[in-house]
C-alpha cells in the first residue's frame, strides 16, 4: 500500500502573491529535518504539502515526528494513497484503518471532494462508505458529533487519500521566512522559549552565549550547546556564538559602582551582541525578558540596555509569568537542561542590592572610566563560532 505524509498550511494559506516564497521555505525546512532518513518528493496543491517517500523501509513515523516541530505547518496525518475509484476507496478505508476501527465503538466518514469530475458527491461518500464500514464491523455505531474514529476520504487532483485523525503540527509561519535574529541564550529557562517563539514567527535565530571562565566552568558552556541543539527541533540551524565575558565583568567589578554591576554588564553584552549581529547579517536581537521577573528586568533597567542597542530589541515572552514560560519549556524540551545547576555569567559578581530604577546618566558616568572600545573589540575578536545543524 502507498503511503505518504500529507501537511496542511495554517497561516500560509491566508498570503497574498507571496504565498508561494512561504510554501517554498516551508518544503525546504521540511526537506531538511528528513534528509537523513532518505529521499523524499514534496509537490504542493490546495493548501496542502504532500511528502511522498521514494525509498522502501523509511520510517514514517519518525517523519511524522519531526514534522510536527516545523514552524508552519498547522496539521499532518499519513494517508493512503488510492485511484479515484470509489470501489478502491471502500476496500482500502476497511484496510488502511483496521486496527483503529477495531479499537474504537464509534465512528464517522469526512469526506471532501474537490475533484468535483469524481461521480460520488461527498454526502454520498460519506453514506456510501459509513455504510460498508458498519458491515466489515458490526460492533461501530455512527457518532457525527464525537466519534473516536474519523475517517476521512479526499479526493484531489492526483488521487484519493485515506486517513484518519490529523495531528496538530506546530503552527506559526516558516523559519526563515521573516529574517535572522540573534537571541541572547543565557542557559536558564526564559531565552530558549523567547528563540522558539520568534522562530515561529519566521525568524532564523541565531544564539550569543557570555561565558566567564574561570568563574564559569566547561560544564556550564555544554549546557548552552545542549540547548542549543534542543532547540534545532523547531529553530532548524543555529550558529551559536560563545563570548568570553570575564575580562569585562573583572573591569566591572573594580572600577564600577557595586549597585550598577548588573545593568552595566547587560549594557556590555548588549553592544556586543549588536556588533556580531551586524556580521551575522541579524536584523534584530531577542532575550528572554520578563518585566518584574528579576531586578535587571525593570522597565528602567530594560531603557538603560536598549539605549546601547542599534537595532531593535524583541522580548517574546516580556508579559508572561514563569509559569506560562515554563509550559512552552516543557513543550520545546528545553526545560530539564535549563535547571540543570551550572552557573552563568549573570550570576558572577551579582551585587547584594542592585540598582532596580537606574537612572542613565549615572550609568554612562560609571562606565566612562572603562576602556570600553577596547573590551568589546577584544571579547568580538576571541568570539568562538558553534554551527549547530539538525
Amino acid at each position: 500500500m502507498n503511503e505518504i505524509i500529507l501537511l496542511k498550511n495554517g497561516e500560509i494559506a491566508l498570503k497574498g502573491l507571496n504565498r508561494s516564497v512561504f510554501e517554498d521555505k516551508l518544503i525546504n525546512n521540511a526537506r531538511r529535518r528528513l534528509t537523513d532518513l532518505g529521499k523524499f518528493g514534496f509537490r504542493k496543491a490546495q493548501s496542502t504539502i504532500y511528502v511522498e517517500p521514494k525509498e522502501e523501509n523509511i520510517d514514517l513515523d519518525e517523519a511524522v515526528e519531526r514534522l510536527q516541530k516545523v514552524y508552519g505547518i498547522i496539521a499532518l496525518t499519513k494517508a493512503a494513497v488510492v485511484e479515484k475509484d470509489f470501489e478502491a476507496i471502500k476496500h482500502t478505508a476497511v484496510t488502511y484503518l483496521k486496527d483503529e476501527l477495531l479499537e474504537a465503538k464509534t465512528f464517522k466518514v469526512d469526506a471532501k471532494r474537490s475533484d468535483k469530475s469524481f461521480p460520488l458527491k461527498s454526502p454520498q461518500i460519506c453514506a456510501e462508505l459509513g455504510g460498508y464500514i458498519l458491515e466489515n464491523f458490526p460492533h461501530l455505531t455512527v457518532d457525527v458529533h464525537n466519534p473516536d474514529v474519523t475517517v476521512v476520504v479526499e479526493v484531489r487532483d492526483f488521487a484519493a487519500y485515506i486517513h484518519g485523525k490529523q495531528l496538530p503540527g506546530a503552527g506559526g509561519i516558516p523559519v526563515g521566512s521573516g529574517g535572522r535574529a540573534l537571541l541572547l541564550l543565557s542557559g536558564g529557562i526564559d531565552s530558549p522559549v523567547a528563540g522558539a517563539m520568534m522562530a515561529k514567527r519566521g525568524l532564523e535565530v541565531f544564539a550569543i552565549h557570555f561565558a566567564s571562565p574561570p568563574y564559569t566552568s566547561e560544564r556550564a558552556k555544554q549546557k548552552v550547546i545542549s540547548l542549543a541543539e534542543k532547540m534545532t527541533a523547531y529553530c532548524g540551524r543555529i550558529n551559536l556564538f560563545v563570548v568570553p565575558f570575564t575580562e569585562i565583568q573583572e573591569h566591572i567589578r573594580d572600577d564600577c559602582p557595586e549597585e550598577l554591576f548588573t545593568i552595566i554588564m547587560r549594557r556590555y553584552m548588549m553592544r556586543i551582541a549588536c556588533r556580531i549581529a551586524r556580521q551575522s547579517d541579524c536584523e534584530a536581537l531577542v532575550t528572554g525578558e520578563s518585566v518584574g521577573q528579576v531586578a535587571s528586568q525593570t522597565i528602567q533597567a530594560m531603557n538603560c540596555t536598549d539605549a546601547v542597542a542599534d537595532m531593535p530589541v524583541l522580548r517574546p515572552v516580556v508579559g508572561m509569568d514563569k509559569e506560562e514560560i515554563v509550559q512552552i519549556a516543557h513543550k520545546i524540551d528545553t526545560f530539564e537542561t535549563s535547571i540543570l545547576p551550572y552557573e552563568d555569567c549573570c550570576t558572577v559578581f551579582t551585587p547584594k542590592h542592585p540598582k532596580t530604577k537606574p537612572v542613565m546618566k549615572f550609568v554612562e558616568q560609571a562606565e566612562a572610566v572603562m576602556d570600553m572600545e577596547g573590551l568589546i573589540q577584544r571579547a568580538v575578536n576571541n568570539t568562538e563560532t558553534i554551527k549547530i545543524n539538525r
